[in-house]
């Protein structure tokens, strides 16, 4: 464990090239890949869930500051940030609507990893994690709708979304909670944590190939209209690590608090939106690969993260300890 640990960043950009290697020389991966994607997703966010006590996560929402600065960072401040980033490709309707898409809904699931080995909050941001979930669903049909325009909203389906949700969110959720309970009666729970922490890594890398292979051939296809977000993502990502680093700063948090900021802040929720993006009709046919552009563009942007956010925002009070 403590090789795979140590070893992290370079083994991610590893299993990114080999999934990309992959899926470009073998474009017939790409649809056995994609079905795996939400399994293999399902599967990290059950060993997550497994790694933090729901006790620690219950204890964790208390936690007012970090709930409030997390709130407003990702719903006030980043809505503002995205209409004026938006507004650079207004007049293609397909790529705006993906760009909103994307970039409106803060992650909810590998975000938790990828903080958490940058010595983030990993209790405290799945203590949010439904909160999350529940505002983005609520607000991005309103955020899309002052941005875009009525039309776009009436040709979005619900049900993926909804789908989404119950595969990566609550069905790992759920498993977890029923495993910590037998665990604890059987006292098996020290040996569970164990495995989990030992699995992470590899976990992480397999998602990452595949998720990576599935849809690299796609992108690579259409990189020509593609090309246009790509600045878009980088001037966010540009824009949102200091802001989120500011907000905790702001809220007088920790530095596991302050990090978890920026992650959660950069960080969106691409996996569990494509099938929503995937469900529009024809005319948006560009908008599933302007978030799958996003994935695969931050997929690089959490390794680099993982190896910068710990040497940024450091922790003066002791030790550097995972959240």
């Amino acid at each position: 464990m403590n090789w795979w640990t140590r070893h992290q960043v370079l083994l991610f950009i590893a299993a990114i090239a080999a999934g990309a290697i992959g899926g470009l020389l073998l474009p017939e991966l790409s649809r056995p890949l994609g079905l795996a994607i939400n399994p293999v997703l399902g599967l990290l966010m059950y060993a997550i869930f497994l790694g933090v006590p729901f006790m620690a996560a219950g204890r964790a929402l208390a936690d007012w500051r970090f709930m409030a600065a997390l709130l407003v960072l990702n719903f006030v401040l980043v809505p503002i940030v995205v209409f004026g980033l938006s507004r650079l490709v207004q007049g293609e309707t397909a790529l705006l609507v993906g760009l909103l898409l994307v970039l409106l809904t803060p992650c909810v699931d590998y975000v938790i990893v990828f903080s958490g080995l940058a010595g983030g909050a990993r209790d405290r941001l799945l203590a949010a994690t439904p909160l999350l979930m529940l505002l983005q669903a609520l607000l991005m049909p309103i955020y899309i709708w002052l941005m875009a325009g009525p039309n776009v909203v009436d040709a979005f389906e619900v049900r993926p979304f909804v789908e989404a949700f119950l595969m990566l969110i609550a069905l790992p959720l759920s498993l977890a909670a029923l495993t910590q309970l037998v665990a604890t009666k059987s006292r098996a729970m020290r040996a569970i944590e164990n495995v989990t922490a030992a699995a992470m890594v590899p976990l992480v890398m397999l998602t990452l190939a595949v998720v990576v292979g599935s849809q690299i051939f796609a992108v690579s296809g259409s990189i020509g209209s593609l090309i246009m977000v790509l600045p878009i993502f980088l001037l966010f990502v540009l824009i949102l690590a200091p802001l989120g680093a500011l907000a905790g700063r702001m809220a007088k948090l920790d530095a596991s608090g302050r990090r978890t900021l920026v992650f959660s802040g950069v960080t969106r929720n691409s996996l569990v939106v494509l099938p929503l993006a995937m469900s529009l009709p024809p005319s948006f046919a560009l908008t599933p690969l302007v978030v799958v552009t996003q994935t695969l563009f931050e997929l690089v942007v959490m390794v680099v993260m993982v190896a910068v956010v710990p040497r940024v925002i450091r922790d003066r009070s002791g030790p550097e300890k995972a959240g």
